[in-house]
C-alpha cells in the first residue's frame, strides 16, 4: 500500500516545488495535491497557464521519484444562498479536475452536497455534468463522506454519504469506470459511524481512495493517529484489519494537515517524518 499526505501545510511553508521535494526526501511514496486553499483569481492552477505550471510539477516530482496519486478541489461545492458562489464553483472545479489530469493523478475529490431538497437526485445531476472534463483528461473523480451542522447549535450531525448504506448508494448509481470512494475515516466517527464499518459496507470495488487523520468523535480535528486519547481516537487496528479483509487497492493518504496547524516552521519537516513513519506502522498491520 502507497503512502502519500496532502501538499497543502508543506506548501504553505515552504513553496509547491520545495514541498514536492522535501516529502519525497522523507520517504512518502505519493502526494495528494491540495486545491481547496488557492483563491480562484490569484493561483496559477486558474490561470490560462495552469498546464505548463501543472506539467512542471509532475516533472519536479518524477526528478524525486515520487508522483500524484490523487488531488482534492475545491469545496464547497455549492452554497446555500450564494449565487455568486456557486456562478462561480463549478467551472472552478472544472478547472481543478483538468489540472489533477495534467499532474497525472488518479483520481480527484469533489465534495458531494447536503442539498436541502432531491438530495441525492442534485447530487447525481452534479457529478454526470463533472464527468466530460475527467474524461478528456483521464481522471476519475472520488466522493467522499461529509458531514454538517445542527444550524441551532453547531452539532456535528449527518448529512450527504454519512452513512455506510447512503454512501454505497450513491456510487451504485454513477459509473465505476469514471467514479470511486474516498472514505474519510474521521468524517465517520463524527456521525455516529465506525470507519471500519462503512470500508465493509462500501468493500474493494467501491473504495479505491482513504483520507486517513484522527479525532475524538466529537472534534474533526484532522490530526495524527494515535495523538488522541486512547479511549476517544479511532480504533486503528480495527480499521487496517478491515481494510485488510476487503483485499483494499488503493493508497494510503493522510490529511491530517492538523497535526502541524500551530507547529513552527522549523519542526515542520520532523512532524512530516512522524507523520510517515506513523503511515508506515500502520500500513504494516495489513501485511
Amino acid at each position: 500500500m502507497k503512502i502519500s499526505t496532502q501538499t497543502h501545510a508543506m506548501s504553505e511553508a515552504f513553496g509547491e516545488e520545495e514541498a514536492i521535494r522535501i516529502l519525497a526526501q522523507i520517504g512518502f511514496d505519493a502526494l495528494d495535491y491540495s486545491m481547496f486553499h488557492q483563491d480562484h483569481d490569484t493561483s496559477v492552477v486558474f490561470s490560462d497557464n495552469f498546464e505548463s505550471y501543472a506539467l512542471k510539477l509532475k516533472k519536479i516530482a518524477e526528478d524525486e521519484g515520487i508522483y500524484f496519486n490523487q488531488a482534492h478541489a475545491p469545496f464547497p461545492s455549492f452554497r446555500h444562498d450564494d449565487d455568486e458562489y456557486n456562478r462561480k464553483i463549478i467551472p472552478t472545479i472544472i478547472r481543478s479536475i483538468a489540472f489533477a489530469g495534467v499532474l497525472g493523478a488518479e483520481q480527484i475529490i469533489v465534495h458531494p452536497v447536503a442539498f436541502q431538497s432531491d438530495k441525492k437526485e442534485k447530487n447525481l445531476e452534479l457529478y454526470n455534468f463533472l464527468l466530460p472534463t475527467a474524461k478528456e483528461y483521464k481522471i476519475k473523480i472520488a466522493l467522499e463522506n461529509m458531514f454538517g451542522r445542527n444550524p441551532n447549535n453547531g452539532q456535528i450531525i449527518a448529512n450527504v454519504c454519512s452513512t455506510g448504506q447512503e454512501f454505497a448508494e450513491y456510487m451504485d448509481a454513477l459509473d465505476p469506470e469514471h467514479f470511486v470512494a474516498c472514505l474519510d475515516l474521521g468524517h465517520a466517527g463524527l456521525v455516529g459511524q465506525t470507519a471500519q464499518d462503512m470500508i465493509r459496507t462500501l468493500g474493494s470495488d467501491r473504495l479505491k481512495s482513504l483520507h486517513v487523520h484522527d479525532n475524538d468523535h466529537v472534534v474533526d480535528w484532522h490530526t495524527l493517529p494515535f495523538t488522541v486519547s486512547d479511549s476517544k481516537s479511532l480504533d486503528w487496528h480495527e480499521i487496517m484489519a478491515a481494510l485488510k479483509e476487503i483485499n483494499y487497492s488503493g493508497d494510503f493518504t493522510f490529511e491530517a494537515d492538523g497535526f502541524f496547524r500551530h507547529m513552527p516552521k522549523e519542526l515542520l519537516i520532523p512532524a512530516c517524518e512522524f507523520l510517515y513513519k506513523t503511515g508506515r506502522y500502520l500500513v504494516g498491520l495489513c501485511q
